[in-house]
């Protein structure tokens, strides 16, 4: 016999504070439990939501970088012809000039005859010599291939290779939040050339989505590392390159 029994023993147990003592404890659970989850409820759901942000900003900075195939040479195709060799200099042009017979001393013996008397006159002309001197101009022509080739025999190659490449341009690109909060997404195409020096130049977008991401792409270029130059015919030549950067929300 508990507690409750011994008190209300002889008293009318269906009086309202008999059934009150024997829920007590059951209430005070309920309540314990009820209060201990809205206190976890208060206190965690900021965490939650901090955690569910960042996680949610990570997904959406996904930048996808795609080589486009438009600088792959056609297994079928075949290579163009090497281009006609540059012509050779312009010789130089060397006049000689036969050099004249200088006399140092001339001659002239005059023989008069007169009564008993001769006379010999003797009169010597110095002639001078006139050096005239020619300068030979040289000049050198220097002739710089300007010419951009699309595919060549032997392409130019990144550091490490295209999946080097592909890691280099996801690391650094870097979504603009201007882009983000507007919700645009789309793929840049960006188009450079690599030099017969492997340095990356002319930079320009193709075909743009918006400006902050076209910004954003050329930014990315500029910021790429020498290359190993393409080869024509053995030299080092000019090449474009297209690289399309997809920018994706997720």
């Amino acid at each position: 016999m508990d507690l409750d029994e011994i008190t209300f023993e002889k008293r009318n147990k269906e009086y309202g504070a008999y059934w009150l003592r024997k829920i007590y404890k059951k209430n005070i659970t309920v309540a314990f439990i009820i209060s201990f989850v809205i206190l976890i409820i208060t206190v965690g759901t900021p965490f939650l939501l901090a955690s569910m942000q960042e996680r949610k900003n990570v997904m959406e900075n996904t930048v996808e970088a795609v080589l486009a195939d438009v600088n792959r040479q056609d297994e079928d195709e075949p290579p163009p012809p090497p281009p006609p060799p540059p012509p050779p200099p312009a010789l130089e042009q060397q006049v000689k000039f036969t050099a004249p017979v200088v006399v140092d001393s001339v001659e002239e013996k005059v023989e008069l005859a007169v009564t008993e008397e001769q006379v010999d006159n003797t009169q010597n002309e110095e002639v001078r010599e006139e050096v005239v001197e020619v300068k030979e101009e040289k000049k050198e022509v220097q002739e710089e291939d300007m010419q951009v080739f699309t595919v060549v025999e032997e392409p130019p190659t990144f550091p490490g290779g295209e999946d080097e490449l592909l890691k280099f341009i996801q690391s650094n690109t870097k979504y603009p939040e201007i882009a983000k909060e507007n919700n645009i997404q789309g793929r840049v195409y960006v188009q450079f050339v690599i030099n017969s020096k492997g340095k990356v130049g002319e930079i320009k977008v193709v075909r743009g989505v918006d400006p902050a991401l076209d910004a954003e792409a050329i930014r990315v270029i500029k910021n790429l590392p020498d290359w190993t130059p393409g080869k024509q015919a053995g030299r080092a030549v000019k090449v474009a390159f297209t690289v399309p950067i997809n920018f994706k929300l997720q």
